[in-house]
This record gives structure tokens, sequence and C-alpha cells, in this order.
């Protein structure tokens, strides 16, 4: 894969973009963007663990199936998913429906709530995990690394699922932990200004 390719508007973007048309919007509007809200945390991070084993493109094509189906993943309405729910979400044919990854989804909104009420928030603990961007390798050229490793570390040990360090990597690069897009490509600069003005969570 070419590392930029032209977008509808002629300019340079990230080359995963050229698979699938509706990956342009998804990458100039939210990849890398930094994120926040509690709730998108836990969405981004929700189907980040969905897309294991799979393409965003198929999570893509389905994230309003998912937010319709996860309360658009409330955690608080989440955590209170009965086994009814996921037996309800296994028949759900405009979503993943895969039992473990139903279950982990479930299991993490209730860790979420018990991290809000230790850390005070999901972002001040993804936050506090955001590299030196200037020790940062080459744009997209590792699906793991330190922090991402540390983060799914000291997510395991409180008891998340389905958050191993390339998928905590994935995240990090959805949620705008770093900023991955590739030299050359017209969001780089736009994320860094988001990033810029963006106030990190204590």
């Amino acid at each position: 894969m070419n590392a930029l390719v032209d977008g509808p508007d002629g300019r340079p973007r990230c080359g995963w973009c050229g698979s699938y048309d509706p990956f342009f919007p998804y990458h100039d509007r939210e990849w890398g963007f930094p994120v926040g809200d509690d709730r998108r945390l836990f969405e981004k991070i929700c189907l980040e663990g969905f897309q294991s084993g799979l393409s965003w493109r198929t999570i893509l094509d389905k994230r309003e199936n998912f937010r319709r189906a996860f309360k658009d993943f409330d955690y608080h309405a989440v955590a209170r998913f009965t086994e009814a729910d996921v037996e309800r979400l296994l028949q759900d044919k405009g979503i993943i429906r895969h039992r473990g990854k139903i279950e982990a989804s479930i299991n993490n909104a209730a860790r979420a709530i018990e991290m809000i009420e230790r850390e005070g928030s999901l972002a001040a603990f993804f936050w506090s995990y955001e590299p030196d961007e200037a020790a940062l390798p080459a744009p997209q050229s590792q699906t793991t690394s330190a922090e991402s490793i540390a983060i799914s570390k000291e997510l395991k040990k409180r008891g998340w699922k389905f958050v191993g360090p390339t998928t905590v990597y994935a995240f990090m690069q959805a949620m705008g932990l770093i900023n991955d897009h590739h030299q050359g490509c017209v969001t780089r600069s736009e994320v860094a200004k988001a990033r810029a003005r963006f106030t990190r969570p204590a």
C-alpha cells in the first residue's frame, strides 16, 4: 500500500483510505483527532475490540448498528445488560455476532465505571499515557508501542477484556493519543492543530 493516495479533492491522504471510499470522511473528520469524551472513548475501544481479526471496513459499515445495539455506548446502560441481552445481540445481524466480544463489551462497561470512580474519567486515564511526540517513530510504522503495551497490561489488570496491545494501539491512533497521519497527508496538519487546542484532562 502506498503511504499516500489522492483524495476526492485531489489532495493527498493516508494510503489506507484508497481501499474504500467511505474511509475518506472517517479519515478526514475523526481518525486521529483528540477525544476527551468518555462515552466516545468507550465506543472507540469497544469497536476496536470488535475489529480484532477483522477489517475496519466491516466495523465502519456496521457502526450505526453497533450504536443502536449498545445504547450509543452509554456504559452505564451497557453494564446493566443481562444474559438475555447477550442472546439478543447474538441474533442481531447488524453487528458482529461474536459472544466473546459482546460479553467483553458488557464487562468493560462495568470496568469503565470503576475506572471513572478511581481516575475521575476514562479520558484522564488514557491521556496520562500520551507519548512524547518528538520521540515517536515514523507514522504507521508499527502496530504496538511501549504505551499500548503498558495500557493493555493495566487494563487487563483491572479486568478489561479484548484489549491486547495491538487493539490498544489502534485505539490510540483513532482517539488521537498520537498523530499517526503520514507526513504529507493533508489531515495531519489539521490533527496537529486540534491537538494543540485540546485540553488534556487532569
